[in-house]
């Protein structure tokens, strides 16, 4: 294939920001080159990050009045980012505009016939209408969503008009950041104190892939550690009825070696299907043992392999069950474990909402695992899937925030928690607009689909602090309608309906402990405290605003002392029912220097090993 980002060699990061050890390994050529989706490996793909033409223009100008482009950026790193080699903020009244040529290889050429092309991308920030050969193929809505469409109709078309196998994409996107009310995280035009840069346009991997026809769109995994087995089921992209004679075999592998296999008749897909798995390795933190699965599609007339996907799981369960004192607590595997993790922003100062590569996503990852946590709170943004993958490689548990939007920050929605947090009212009720929660939900039910099958995720948090709060309980009840695997936390910290599986709460510094409820049905979660602040001179981010914290602090040595009085204080109250403390934060970010780790990620604040020993102790008793 040509590969269109090979045509110039005048991208470099923008100067003025600060730089990772990562920015220097960015190659223009093939930014990102693994296969970004590890739960649905594909043999037949092509990775089209590189070097795009892009344009910036009034949200007027139809794409006819295109002539010619402002310069090439480096796809896939936001515009706002040094990375992108452009670092222009797009406002809310304008399009920015991607552009690139692409060819086929022979050999999938001459597939067409009964094959289908694919076109992937990870995450588009926000509105994205995709051309194909200048015919549009693609209206999509959501920023952290992952989305395809088949192209090969348009491929197909051009194919006959022209001898020649060189095709056009054309990208639109429109992103009102913080001025709209689609779900957006902290992205704000004007950053300040917890609230950092807005981001647009395509942030994760771009690719082609060619399957068959018909092909397995998606599949579903669920582990029961108590039966010895998982549930699947699959998404064909044909119904059916239409697939009499198909099959479907399902091999588990152990080491290479297989240990399980079942074939199941396309008839029978209409309900789920369970797989032995014998004497299962379960699981863990400490043991984060991963099955290999390859799920092969067949023809049964002559045996045929006509698709095949690799994939892995592994075998946990998360559930609330009472100790032996009758107090709830977040049970892994059957077992108490007391989940101790960090507040994970996810943000890069030379990418903003991507890491430099893929080896930079893993570093914080494992930093985080060398400091003795075994959880990370993804705060309000969702990751590429390799992230959840290395999570589920190393052994971390997840909690996943829903990305915020909506009305936060308006002064009627404040005045409404002031008057719950002084009467005790339960006035607040967040966004009306019916279209705002439309979006949530069909965001919402995207996000859990598309993370479905990560065992390290095991805690879904729907709202943070009221941000874009509506509807707790209808919406709890919705999220355990399309997950019943998972436990709940409805509203992380603020205002509190009474429904989920988890009662949160936030302190600063802390710690601190929810009362245990009367019915002792919910569990009880610390889910932000700390956030010492401390400044690391020639490793902060260059801003003209004040260094923020929640409580600043003057040296290493007082963060030491600090902090280690901090475990100690939190292990008591694991004594008195708490079951999980997210500590604030993993990294500086921008402005905000609450970090255990410098935004650069060049100094760690406290020595790693010294945390793991001081860790260790939450889990040293029995509860």
């Amino acid at each position: 294939m040509e590969n269109q980002s090979s045509k110039s060699n005048k991208w470099k990061p923008i100067e003025g920001d600060l730089f990772t050890r990562w920015t220097s390994q960015v190659k223009s050529e093939l930014p990102f080159p693994e296969y970004p989706r590890p739960q649905m490996v594909r043999v037949e793909w092509y990775n089209l990050n590189g070097l795009w033409d892009y344009g910036i223009t009034k949200k007027i100008t139809p794409k006819e009045e295109i002539t010619k482009w402002d310069g090439e950026i480096l796809v896939p790193y936001p515009v706002e980012s040094a990375l992108s080699g452009v670092k222009r903020k797009l406002l809310p009244q304008q399009h920015l505009w991607y552009h690139r040529t692409f060819s086929l290889p022979k050999k999938w050429e001459e597939k067409l016939k009964d094959h289908r092309i694919l076109l992937h991308f990870g995450g588009v920030d926000w509105q994205t209408t995709v051309w194909i050969d200048n015919q549009e193929v693609l209206f999509h809505e959501g920023g952290d969503i992952p989305f395809s469409v088949d192209i090969t109709p348009n491929l197909k078309l051009k194919h006959k008009k022209s001898s020649q196998n060189l095709h056009d994409l054309t990208i639109r996107v429109w992103d009102p950041s913080d001025k709209g009310r689609q779900e957006r995280g902290k992205q704000k035009l004007k950053p300040y104190t917890i609230f950092y840069t807005a981001m647009s346009g395509i942030w994760q991997t771009v690719w082609l892939e060619l399957v068959s026809d018909p092909y397995i769109c998606n599949f579903r995994l669920n582990s029961d550690i108590d039966h010895n087995e998982i549930q699947l089921n699959f998404t064909l992209s044909q119904s059916i009825e239409n697939l009499s004679g198909y099959s479907i075999i399902v091999d588990v592998l152990e080491n290479e070696n297989q240990i399980s296999s079942k074939k199941i008749n396309i008839s029978e897909l209409q309900k789920d299907f369970s797989i032995p798995i014998k004497n299962p390795k379960l699981w863990s933190p400490t043991t984060p043992f991963l099955y290999d699965l390859k799920i092969s599609l067949l023809k049964n007339e002559n045996g045929d392999v006509i698709d095949e996907i690799k994939s892995y799981f592994g075998m946990r369960k998360i559930v609330i069950k009472d100790d032996i004192q009758g107090i709830p607590r977040i049970e892994l595997n059957n077992k108490f474990l007391f989940q101790y993790g960090l507040l994970d922003q996810g943000w890069w100062p030379d990418g903003l909402y991507t890491a430099p590569n893929d080896q930079a996503l893993k570093w914080d990852l494992e930093t985080t695992k060398a400091m003795g946590f075994n959880m990370v709170r993804k705060h309000v943004k969702i990751e590429p899937a390799r992230w959840y993958y290395h999570c589920d490689k190393l052994g971390l548990l997840v909690w996943q925030d829903i990305p915020s939007g909506g009305v936060y920050g308006d002064w009627k929605y404040v005045f409404q928690l002031f008057v719950w947090m002084v009467f005790k009212k339960a006035l607040w009720t967040g966004r009306k607009n019916k279209s705002v929660q439309q979006n949530f939900y069909h965001e919402l039910k995207q996000i859990v689909s598309s993370l479905f099958n990560f065992p390290s995720i095991v805690v879904w948090v729907p709202f943070n602090e009221g941000w874009g709060q509506f509807h707790t309980k209808e919406v709890t009840e919705y999220l355990r309608s399309i997950d019943e695997t998972r436990l709940i936390d409805s509203a992380s910290g603020w205002v509190d309906y009474k429904c989920g599986d988890i009662n949160t709460i936030h302190r600063y510094p802390g710690p601190d402990v929810p009362k245990i409820e009367p019915n002792k049905k919910r569990s009880l979660g610390l889910s932000e405290f700390g956030g010492f602040g401390l400044e690391i001179q020639d490793h902060t981010w260059i801003t003209k605003r004040k260094k923020w914290g929640y409580r600043n602090l003057k040296s290493k040595s007082e963060l030491k002392l600090k902090y280690s009085q901090l475990i100690k204080e939190l292990k008591l109250l694991i004594k008195k029912g708490l079951s999980a403390a997210v500590y604030t934060q993993t990294t500086d970010v921008e402005q905000e220097v609450n970090g255990l780790i410098s935004y650069d990620r060049e100094v760690i604040k406290l020595e790693p090993e010294w945390l793991k020993n001081l860790h260790k102790t939450l889990n040293e008793d029995e509860y």
